[in-house]
């Protein structure tokens, strides 16, 4: 995809992604406090917290709250993680979060699904379907878009070779079809970090080859060190669209790394999309401000660096 768009879209995940891995309990107020000043960035998307089983994901157990609590800015949109019908039903009775991102989504990796969801690739169809039936009972369609996690590589599988993922990229379209629905977005996640620039290149060369016309995003972990170069090989194939996490924050809690390095950093990412001479609508200097507040939360260094080393912008203006 020859994509000359000079416009890259940051969906932030920090607040939801990034504080379910970390082993303190953080009060909910200073949740709050962070999505709070992340909406005062420029970001267009935040996801703000995770409606699944407490005992699953305790730090996610305040997720009524948090959206109770937030003080949502007109133009921003506020989203949420639900993995079953159960917590699809709990985010739709908040009255408060867009549900308007509920697409088709397989995993590349059967062992990984296992350990994540305790769920076989059907039992988890089946799960979809009956989220389906929940939003059609709320006068919500399901979206026109999929996605495929633990796409380049399982820390329980392996490899995930090009030809594994055009299968669970042609299982998207299919599963999509049975409701009469198309595949115009689809969405790829690092989940455990195997992604090199290298193998993002071949990947999405033959992604594209295969579907020219369907716009790719892209979710990516830290950590290996790869993600900045990962969003960088991708930006120079046409991808617009990432996801990302203030300060570095995140990482997935069962995904049994030997550390968990966080995401694409957002104030980075954002530092070098717009130093390259990509639009991203974001103010730096608070998301600076952001990723500082979010190292005071969690009461512990983050990966980020701009959020130390600071813009250029003050140096320019001398």
């Amino acid at each position: 995809m020859n994509n000359k768009t000079r416009r890259i879209r940051i969906n932030e995940d920090g607040p939801r992604e990034g504080f379910q891995i970390e082993s303190v309990s953080i009060p909910t107020a200073r949740k709050v406090d962070l999505i709070n000043a992340l909406s005062g960035t420029g970001l267009a998307e935040i996801q703000i917290a995770s409606f699944v089983h407490p005992r699953k994901v305790p730090s996610m157990a305040d997720a009524e709250d948090i959206v109770a609590t937030v003080e949502m800015v007109p133009g921003v949109k506020y989203t949420a993680l639900y993995m079953n019908a159960r917590g699809l039903e709990r985010a739709i009775s908040t009255g408060r979060l867009s549900i308007d991102d509920l697409g088709f989504n397989v995993c590349a990796s059967p062992a990984f699904l296992a350990r994540n969801e305790n769920a076989t690739p059907e039992a988890r169809k089946q799960r979809k379907r009956q989220m389906i039936d929940v939003a059609r009972g709320h006068g919500i369609r399901p979206a026109n878009s999929g996605s495929v996690s633990a796409a380049f590589g399982c820390n329980f599988q392996g490899d995930i070779g090009i030809d594994m993922l055009l299968d669970a990229v042609r299982d998207v379209h299919e599963f999509a079809a049975e409701f009469d629905c198309r595949i115009d977005k689809l969405g790829f996640s690092d989940t455990m970090a195997w992604a090199t620039p290298d193998k993002i290149r071949r990947t999405l060369d033959v992604v594209y080859t295969h579907y020219p016309d369907v716009e790719i995003s892209l979710h990516l972990h830290d950590t290996r060190g790869m993600a900045m170069a990962n969003a960088l090989a991708a930006i120079d194939l046409g991808v617009r669209e990432f996801d990302t996490s203030i300060g570095g924050l995140g990482g997935c809690p069962f995904a049994a790394h030997q550390g968990a390095a966080g995401n694409l950093c957002t104030e980075d990412f954002a530092f070098m999309c717009e130093e390259m001479g990509y639009e991203t609508g974001l103010d730096l200097d608070r998301l600076i401000e952001a990723a500082q507040l979010a190292e005071s939360i969690v009461g512990h260094s983050l990966p980020g660096k701009v959020k130390s080393g600071g813009s250029l912008a003050s140096y320019r203006r001398r």
